[in-house]
């Protein structure tokens, strides 16, 4: 695991630090806005929050969640959290091609990565 992106990944988790990166993974690109796993875990907790029982009941699993990541962001990380993220693989459009996506990997499947976001628009 790369320790440089290890400590851009700690400075999101415990100071909110965001930065455009683009991530190799497999051959693909993955394109977007470091953000705290906190951040990460809250936003999809929401989108769970006004569904039915069971919905709710993962909604809370993750609040919990979200709140476990802030108080253990000072030990190991082994995910990367992106916000407004990309994904390209080929020379296709990428995935999702229109709106905000969050997305979450492995640390230890980034094959490389460069500063700055690829972005679509001419």
């Amino acid at each position: 695991m790369d320790d440089v992106l290890v400590t851009f990944v700690k400075a999101a988790n415990n100071y909110d630090f965001s930065l455009d990166i683009t991530l190799n993974i497999n051959g693909a690109l993955v394109s977007g806005t470091t953000m705290s796993a906190e951040e990460y875990l809250e936003g999809i907790s929401n989108v769970f929050e006004e569904g039915n029982d069971i919905s709710q009941a993962i909604s809370e699993k993750l609040a919990e969640a979200s709140k476990a990541a802030k108080e253990e962001s000072n030990g190991d990380v082994s995910y990367i959290h992106l916000k407004n993220a990309q994904v390209y693989n080929g020379d296709g459009e990428p995935t999702p091609s229109e709106g905000e996506f969050e997305w979450r990997g492995k640390l230890e499947e980034v094959d490389g990565f460069f500063l700055g976001k690829i972005s679509s628009e001419d």
